[in-house]
């Protein structure tokens, strides 16, 4: 026998395209024997933990009155600085794939800033039915005048995500109408 021996439980989002692990838990069997009711664990790897980093928080809410989904770009925290004055001037570039209009959005720029407050409502036209077959991508891009504006970061939000990612989509699919406002990491890869 190990001389710790524990238990592994690990925790599923199960939602109606599939399921995604939303972190796990290991408990000492000596634990279990102290208090065999109940148990409180925090999962590692739990979509409830906050990102840290450079990340955004933004809210989602599709709207049945309007038939559309409406994003809020509401802030960003902690992000890299490209200038040389040690900030960035950060705007976010947004865009729903597949959309059969083809919109894009752009927030303002906010110079000098590494925690900046937007505060910037969008809405791309779709069907709920839609949202499930449906992307939304974020840039976080620093401005620059003459040169190319530098790429801070990206997000990708839709059915095939992970974690708090997921959460986050399919949260707005199944409760229309209600605001869902979340905390995301931005990657470092630049999507197109």
């Amino acid at each position: 026998l190990a001389a710790n021996p524990c238990i592994e439980h690990h925790c599923f989002f199960n939602f109606r395209y599939g399921c995604d692990e939303m972190g796990s838990a290991t408990v000492a069997l000596r634990e279990c024997a102290k208090s065999p009711a109940q148990l409180r664990l925090a999962l590692s790897g739990s979509s409830g933990a906050e990102p840290t980093g450079p990340r955004i928080l933004l809210a989602l809410c599709y709207s049945t009155k309007r038939r559309a989904l409406v994003v809020t770009i509401c802030r960003g925290a902690d992000l890299p600085p490209q200038d040389s004055n040690g900030y960035s001037d950060p705007f976010v570039k947004l865009h729903l794939d597949p959309d059969p209009y083809h919109k894009k959005h752009k927030t303002s720029i906010k110079w000098r800033n590494l925690n900046p407050v937007w505060n910037e409502e969008f809405l791309f036209e779709t069907r709920p039915t839609e949202l499930s077959r449906q992307n939304l991508t974020l840039t976080v891009w620093d401005k620059d005048y003459g040169k190319p504006n530098d790429f801070l970061g990206s997000l990708v939000l839709g059915a095939s995500s992970k974690g708090r990612r997921l959460k986050h989509w399919m949260d707005c699919i199944k409760f229309p109408d209600h605001r869902h406002e979340s905390w995301h990491s931005l990657t470092d890869t630049q999507h197109l």
